[in-house]
């Protein structure tokens, strides 16, 4: 992932697709209550379909993403929410149950998967020594790469939890409400702990776009979030730059909300890497 290499001194334009996996179903393998609860909160003949096995769940996009990166050749990190308890921002199917766990191991045995931090892990230092623990007991791998949940993460707190923690890469260096260039750099680079007056081991990973950010904050088409990332890929490549884009299940499934989200993003993919020498990882 670049770490031979010194800020501002890629070789190559590099490219990471990353995902977000915070919500792997919209209806299935969440249990009878919570789907009951939801159906007499929101009757929906979708859900109902769904539940019966009459059409797919609309966030389920795996396979769909899985043809997309072997076509391209394309090596992406996945990132897990593993929270052990819901909360009001924690909202993935339970991780100990049998269809997460494979879902994980499954994408694990192909590509590089990740800790997502869930939103308690801000509040109780003690819930991302579980969820990583959790994980990487999923994959039998050691975890060291993360993204926080909905990139909550204060300086220097957050930084320094995560080391502790033996997390060596991080991917949370961008806006959680505004796509763009958070530190300024389309580069790796070690973080720098300014109360410590020293440069640590944590490699920071910054991003440039998210889905949501363009959908939910920006308000954005699927066709005008296409020629924002357009713009970050051009504007990348111009200086040999490291892009990475982040993009959650449900936005690249079948949902009515976010029809025509997945046909920009494999038109993106497509122009990338038809357009020049790209790298990935």
């Amino acid at each position: 992932y670049g770490r031979q290499l010194e800020p501002g001194l890629h070789a190559h334009f590099t490219f990471i697709p990353t995902y977000d996996i915070d919500m792997a179903w919209s209806y299935l393998h969440k249990g009878w209550w919570r789907n009951l609860g939801g159906l007499i909160k929101r009757p929906s003949v979708e859900r109902l379909k769904v539940l019966l096995q009459l059409r797919p769940d609309p966030f389920d996009a795996v396979a769909w993403m899985d043809q997309l990166h072997a076509l391209h050749q394309l090596k992406p990190l996945y990132f897990f929410l593993v929270a052990e308890k819901n909360s009001r921002y924690d909202k993935n199917i339970r991780p100990h149950s049998k269809p997460m766990q494979q879902l994980i191991a499954g994408l694990a045995s192909k590509y590089t998967v990740a800790l997502h931090p869930s939103w308690q892990s801000g509040d109780d230092a003690g819930c991302l020594v579980k969820e990583k623990r959790l994980l990487a007991n999923t994959i039998h791998h050691p975890v060291t790469k993360s993204r926080q949940h909905y990139i909550r993460f204060d300086l220097p707190a957050t930084y320094q939890q995560l080391i502790a923690n033996g997390i060596t890469d991080d991917y949370s260096m961008g806006y959680g409400s505004i796509n763009g260039f958070r530190a300024s750099v389309a580069t790796s680079f070690n973080w720098f702990n300014l109360q410590q007056d020293k440069e640590t081991n944590l490699r920071i990973h910054p991003f440039c776009f998210m889905d949501a950010n363009a959908y939910y904050e920006q308000q954005f088409t699927a066709a005008e979030a296409f020629e924002e990332m357009m713009h970050y890929y051009n504007t990348c490549k111009k200086v040999n730059g490291l892009l990475i884009t982040i993009w959650h299940n449900n936005f690249l499934g079948t949902g009515l909300p976010f029809a025509g989200w997945r046909a920009q993003y494999k038109k993106f993919i497509e122009q990338v890497m038809a357009a020049s020498h790209v790298i990935t990882p």
